[in-house]
């Protein structure tokens, strides 16, 4: 898979130097790796933006990717929930929080003399509904994944070429996607999405979601995993964690896990 490699990196060095906003997810970390090894440290800057949507387990492992890569990690704070328009949580609200973010990447660009804004979008996100791009449109953020034509499963065979540990990681998206349009979005239950998730995790699940539904968790795992969810002892202890969460009734979806499911209605 040479070519497509090739074709990425011919984009990155028309982009001279470049912040990455960098989630420490499978995507953005295949970009700043390739960013990285075609125009050098010095002319690479990581960003990443802390925030009540974005949980602190993916936080530490950007951190530690950063590290690893021995790149130049800028950690800055949000609040997405600030944003005017974000927490009514309309059918734009993904623009609100990216137009805030690559402001945000832009300023920062700018007062270290970078010359551009990239991030990890890719060509399966055009599969669904996703205001951000218009966000990034406005504000001049280049797509080097998109603009190279690479989708997920490219991106995760090349990071495997690379040896990227985020090769087979699970695809994420901020918190806030876990809830319908038109439901609040509260710091109190970001918190209750994030434990559920958490304790999928810790209980070795790979593909997950926890979607918000008032009174309702509605937990969706990739099919091959919902026989182990539904052993009697992982279940009953999984209740009681949902339910300790502050969730009334705890659900399956049937149809498993899926991108961009709240999108659906």
């Amino acid at each position: 898979m040479t070519e497509p490699l090739d074709r990425l990196r011919q984009i990155l060095r028309t982009c001279d130097s470049v912040l990455v906003a960098f989630s420490g997810g499978v995507d953005s970390t295949f970009l700043l790796r390739v960013a990285l090894d075609t125009l050098g440290s010095e002319r690479v800057v990581a960003l990443t933006a802390t925030s009540p949507t974005y949980p602190e387990y993916e936080y530490q492992e950007a951190c530690r990717l950063a590290a690893e890569f021995g790149v130049r990690h800028l950690v800055l704070e949000s609040n997405e929930l600030e944003i005017p328009g974000f927490a009514e949580n309309h059918r734009q609200r993904c623009y609100h929080c990216k137009h805030a973010l690559f402001s945000l990447c832009r300023e920062q660009a700018r007062q270290l003399g970078l010359a551009t804004v990239v991030d990890g979008a890719n060509r399966d996100d055009l599969q669904d509904h996703r205001p951000g791009h218009r966000a990034a449109s406005e504000l001049q953020v280049r797509h080097p994944l998109l603009e190279a034509q690479l989708g997920k499963s490219e991106i995760r065979a090349l990071s495997r070429q690379l040896g990227l540990v985020t090769a087979d990681k699970q695809a994420f998206a901020c918190l806030s996607s876990r809830f319908p349009y038109g439901i609040e979005i509260t710091a109190a239950r970001l918190h209750q999405v994030d434990r559920c998730e958490t304790f999928l995790r810790e209980q070795g699940f790979r593909t997950y979601r926890v979607r918000y539904h008032d009174t309702v968790a509605r937990i969706e795992v990739a099919p091959e995993e919902m026989a182990r969810l539904l052993e009697p002892e992982l279940r009953a202890t999984l209740i009681a964690a949902f339910q300790a969460a502050g969730f009334t009734y705890v659900s399956l979806d049937l149809q498993g896990y899926r991108t961009g499911s709240m999108n659906e209605a």
